[in-house]
Order: structure tokens, then sequence, then C-alpha cells
């Protein structure tokens, strides 16, 4: 069994019971509390700003056909992910950042739990994305905002989501199946995987499935950086006091931290990182050694 499928992953659960209706699970909204794992904390919001790169793996044979964190069925080869954080359900848009192919894939679980993940993609998403057999790629997920609002009031209402479409632009080339709009005008298109170069934004494609909005298979090319490169960072300061204090902390383990500017809204702020590292291997053992030492905000970048 492949790598990406041997991690701990995401909280796929006990087979379901079948409902009423004899109808699978179409799932609620969720957030969720604060939660711990392995000594880190995290913090489930309505973020829809959320933009990050690290690493992604993916799940499948395992938790096929288990209930997900929100009460659906998974399916691993739907277009779903397991994020730690963002709410579910919400869209977002995965970029592997070694090829520059994109899709849009549904969160509907809690994970991965393994240190230096962001994100668990389903078997087929990471077919599509071009990683299966590496078990990880170097990636960038963003939330569709005006989407996930949509698809969160339809399952707070249990209705199906009246509007899905990102901001503005053409729609892909070849959309399969059928895409939502905002005017609620759906057209039907043969089933197919794309690979047009449709940087965002574009229309999200799908169907609706047992009251659930399932992303269709639409690759994008996106331009990427030829050499993307792999850090851990340990955190973004405001103090020069916790600068030094964090290096000196590094130094004392044998790492030596790289300090860079960036901005966050308007505060300057000075990011801490290790690195560039040569591999998601080599990343993910600094990574494990700096959370052990305490320092329990770090994590994997791609920059």
């Amino acid at each position: 069994m492949l790598a990406g499928a041997l991690t701990l992953a995401a909280c796929a659960s006990a087979p379901p019971a079948p409902s009423s209706s004899g109808l699978p699970r179409s799932g609620v909204y969720k957030v969720g509390k604060p939660y711990q794992v392995n000594g880190v904390w995290y913090y489930p919001a309505e973020d829809y700003s959320y933009s990050e790169t690290g690493i992604a793996s993916w799940y499948g044979p395992g938790f096929h056909q288990k209930v997900t964190a929100n009460g659906e069925v998974y399916d691993q080869n739907e277009l779903t992910a397991a994020h730690k954080t963002l709410p579910m359900p919400s869209l977002v848009r995965v970029t592997n950042l070694d090829n520059g192919r994109s899709l849009v894939v549904r969160i509907n679980d809690r994970g991965p739990y393994a240190n230096g993940r962001i994100i668990d993609m389903s078997r087929r998403g990471a077919q599509l994305l071009g990683f299966e057999g590496n078990g990880t790629a170097k990636v960038r997920v963003q939330i569709l905002a005006e989407e996930s609002r949509a698809v969160a009031a339809a399952a707070r209402q249990g209705t199906p989501a009246p509007m899905l479409a990102e901001l503005d632009g053409p729609p892909p080339k070849a959309a399969p199946r059928s895409s939502v709009e905002v005017n609620g005008a759906a057209r039907a298109t043969p089933a197919a995987v794309t690979r047009a170069p449709v940087p965002p934004p574009t229309t999200v494609a799908g169907d609706m499935v047992d009251g659930r909005f399932v992303p269709a298979p639409v690759v994008a090319e996106l331009p990427v950086k030829p050499y993307e490169q792999i850090y851990v960072q340990v955190g973004a300061f405001g103090s020069p006091d916790n600068v030094t204090r964090v290096r000196a902390r590094l130094a004392s383990l044998g790492q030596q931290a790289q300090v860079t500017q960036t901005v966050a809204g308007r505060q300057r702020l000075q990011r801490v990182r290790v690195g560039p590292l040569a591999s998601v291997d080599s990343a993910d053992a600094v990574l494990n050694q700096i959370l052990q030492a305490g320092l329990t905000d770090a994590k994997i970048v791609v920059d």
C-alpha cells in the first residue's frame, strides 16, 4: 500500500448506518471546537481568506465508505479532502506546485494528523494531481470563499447549494457533468477530465449527489515557479525579542535559522525558518525535532 494511504490521516470512522430513507448520509455543516493532537493545538474557524502552502498527502482504501467528521460517507473516488481547521463542507482549490495541476475539492473531514501535512486528498484527487504514486506533493490550498458560503448555507438548511461559481471569469472549455452558476442556470456537458489552461477564477463544475455538491474532475494547468523550496517555518513575529529567542532555541538544536520579512495586513513581521530542505523526508525530520522542543507553531511551508 502506498505511503499516502499509510499516514495517520483523516478521522473517517465506522461504517455508516443507513438513513431512514435508505439513502447515504449527506452530512451536516460543522466547524468544531479547538482540539489537540500529539501536543499541537488546532483551532477550526470560518476562515474565508485562507491560503496556505505545504505538503499534501492522500487517503483511500482503509477509509472508503466510512463516515467523515461531518457525517458524510467517504468515497475515495470523489473529489473530497480532509483539513484540520476549515469548515465542513467548504470548497478549496488545490494546486500541485511541482506540475501546475489544479482542481477543486470539497472539505468534508478532519485531518491529516501526520506532522507537516496541510491537506489529505481523496485517492481520486491525488491521481488527478499526479501524486498518487509518490504519496505526497508540494501544494497550495486556497479556499473559494463565495462557493464555500453557498455550500455551508445549503448544508445548514439541508438543501442543495443555490449557486457555485468562482467570482467572475470564463468556464473551463469542457466542464464535465454539470456546472451550477450564480444565475442558477445549469449546463450539462459530457463527463471527462480536461486539462485546460484556465487560471482562477473559473466556473466550478459538478453534480448534486444525495444533497451534496460533488466537484467534477476538471483539472486546470496553472503556472508555477520552476523550483519551489521546502522550509520549516517556526513562526512569524512582530517582536525582535521573540525572533532572538527563537533563533537561540533553534541554535541549541543545531538548526540555523533564516529570517525574512513579510507583511500580514498592515503589520510587518519577521518569519523565522529553517531551510531550504532537500526533501519532504528531511523537512519531516526537522519539523519533528522542532515540535518536540516545544515550538508547536512550527509547520512545513513551500516558497
